[in-house]
């Protein structure tokens, strides 16, 4: 079990995609889809297109460095528009955020026995994603675990984005805990840089893309997944 921290917490907040949700298990299925979708079929096509995301559609594989890993819709939309001349950027974005919403999700644990046992313990809880509220919030009542969260915030919710702190400050005040009593669980860089930007402790797990050696540095502690969060939380 790994070694409990220092001090005690009031607070976490977590990544969605990669962190309460298996990346690869989720997103591999919707970048076909969307793929498939903006090039009509062309299957020639859509390969060009992923490889120039980082999705590799021979191997059904996201690339580590690939902007869909922790980056924004604006931000993936911006990298895929010279590749769709006759598309603007919000058109983009709209499908993007369709294909999101109906992307089949796969919980890293149990979702609903883990949340509860946070809150049992006095823990508040949010969620702090890249992707967009809606999605977010589909993907949330999906699992049916939207209400064990005192705060949800997408890229578009008006704190900003992650690396940036501001969701994650948004999320303190929000449960009235300062980030010092707050812990920021992610799989990516950008999760565990918004962190330590916050003045949280961060939590790396390794469900999503990113290796023990990506994190490492930006972390306080790397776990294989969340349900090993409350050993370590000495709950």
């Amino acid at each position: 079990m790994p070694e409990t921290p220092a001090r005690s917490f009031d607070a976490v907040l977590f990544d969605k995609d990669g962190t309460l949700f298996d990346f690869a298990a989720t997103w591999e299925a919707w970048a076909r889809s969307f793929l498939m979708r903006i090039t009509g079929s062309d299957h020639d096509r859509a390969t060009h297109i992923g490889d120039e995301i980082g999705f590799d559609m021979r191997n059904n594989r996201f690339h580590p460095g690939s902007t869909v890993i922790a980056g924004t819709p604006a931000e993936v939309a911006a990298e895929l528009a010279p590749h769709l001349p006759g598309m603007t950027t919000a058109d983009v974005i709209d499908i993007l955020n369709e294909e999101a919403q109906a992307a089949p999700q796969s919980e890293a644990v149990p979702l609903i026995p883990f949340l509860d046992g946070l809150r049992a313990a006095g823990l508040r809880l949010g969620v702090a994603t890249n992707d967009a509220e809606a999605p977010a919030m589909a993907h949330l009542g999906a699992a049916r675990v939207v209400d064990r969260f005192d705060f949800i915030a997408g890229f578009d919710s008006g704190h900003g984005a992650k690396p940036a702190p501001g969701q994650l400050l948004a999320f303190c005040r929000a449960v009235d805990v300062v980030p010092a009593r707050a812990v920021m669980v992610g799989d990516s860089t950008h999760d565990l840089i918004a962190g330590r930007a916050a003045g949280m402790a961060t939590v790396g797990v390794l469900t999503g893309m990113a290796g023990q050696a990506d994190l490492a540095h930006l972390a306080d502690i790397v776990l294989p997944d969340i349900g090993y969060l409350p050993g370590w939380l000495g709950l």
